[in-house]
């Protein structure tokens, strides 16, 4: 096996948030070569002793500050010439937070640390920007198939609220009626006994979801891991 050409392992990671309007992607200003000075996803090199998991997960904390993420395997980048410094593989993976609960901070090689709206996310460093897509395709699958939300929205919210996540993943607009007919209609969304306060509008009912309700469907999507998965 040593006759075999090896190529450096790397791990990036795509994470989203939610901040009631749209959709942003957490990115780092590279502070070295290659591409000094412009925005990529954080990520970097896999040690010898950790899984890729662990990297993408080490990396995020490294160079943004972020701890205690789950991350989910997305793709693997191979392409020759992806990386300027040689052969390297990249392995991306998706990660989903409240913003509330995520505040981004420089570290490690990055000048700089920002949730950036997904719209104004373009020209991203090495193959990034085909890793963004990938993820935003990922949570529209999901929201086009089953209930969505649990790990971007508060832990509780209104349908409202519920709605603009929606209309910001699918990026269309949504008749109100039939899109509270049809997330009324899952089991998975549990209603509370409270609403709104401080309103000049009718006070909105709160609900929340049931993460196990949910944990068939994110098996059925990614396999065993459930990591994303909150009970």
């Amino acid at each position: 096996m040593s006759d075999y050409p090896k190529p450096a392992l790397a791990a990036d990671v795509v994470a989203l948030s939610f901040d009631g309007a749209a959709l942003s992607v957490l990115l780092i200003r590279r502070a070295h070569e290659p591409f000094q000075g412009k925005w990529a996803l954080p990520g970097g090199f896999v040690e010898p002793d950790e899984s890729v998991d662990e990297a993408a997960r080490r990396e995020l904390e490294e160079e943004t500050g972020l701890t205690g993420v789950s991350v989910e395997q997305l793709h693997t980048f191979s392409r020759p010439g992806r990386d300027p410094r040689g052969w390297v593989v990249s392995v991306a993976h998706l990660a989903l937070l409240r913003r509330s609960e995520h505040t981004a901070r420089a570290g490690d090689d990055a000048a700089a640390a920002e949730w950036v709206p997904v719209a104004r996310a373009v020209d991203l460093a090495f193959d990034h920007d085909q890793a963004l897509a990938l993820g935003l395709a990922r949570i529209r699958a999901r929201a086009e198939r089953f209930p969505f939300g649990l790990e971007l929205l508060p832990e509780r919210f209104t349908l409202r609220e519920l709605q603009a996540l929606y209309r910001a993943v699918l990026g269309e607009q949504l008749d109100k009626r039939n899109f509270r007919k049809r997330a009324l209609a899952w089991p998975a969304l549990v209603p509370l006994d409270a609403k709104e306060s401080n309103v000049q509008h009718r006070r909105a009912r709160y609900y929340r979801f049931d993460g196990r309700r949910m944990r068939p469907f994110v098996r059925a999507e990614t396999g065993e891991s459930t990591e994303a998965v909150e009970e």
